[in-house]
């Protein structure tokens, strides 16, 4: 019984400390799609043969939008999509901390440099009223 309660004591504590790194986001990772695609004039959510969906494809891009820390499985994404759409493929990193987060896309950016796709960042600012 005791090692049963000290297992679920270890469990509640450990769902405290984790669950803060995804509650603390400014907006939803759709949020920042559907603005950005909107921004852009894209389709959000295009829909693949192989069922895989683009976040966002424009004329001329298939689009993988993701927080900074996931710009590894950005880079794949979007790189599967440019071979699915034909369209090329970028990877767009969301920064909610640009200053710390800057790190992420510079390494997206070097990656493009060698496997020809492109990259940008976007910030909270693209919800303000006056963003372009």
């Amino acid at each position: 019984m005791k090692k049963i309660s000290c297992f679920v004591l270890f469990c509640i504590i450990l769902q405290l400390l984790i669950l803060p790194c995804y509650a603390a986001r400014l907006y939803k990772e759709a949020e920042y799609n559907k603005r950005y695609c909107f921004l852009v004039g894209g389709i959000t959510e295009y829909k693949n043969e192989d069922l895989t969906r683009v976040d966002c494809l424009t004329k001329n891009n298939a689009i993988e939008l993701d927080f900074a820390e996931k710009w590894a499985e950005g880079v794949g994404q979007a790189l599967y999509y440019e071979q699915m759409t034909g369209k090329k493929g970028k990877v767009v990193l969301i920064l909610e901390n640009p200053n710390v987060e800057i790190k992420y896309f510079e390494r997206v950016k070097k990656l493009s440099k060698i496997y020809n796709f492109e990259a940008e960042y976007i910030t909270p600012a693209i919800f303000k009223p006056n963003c372009p």
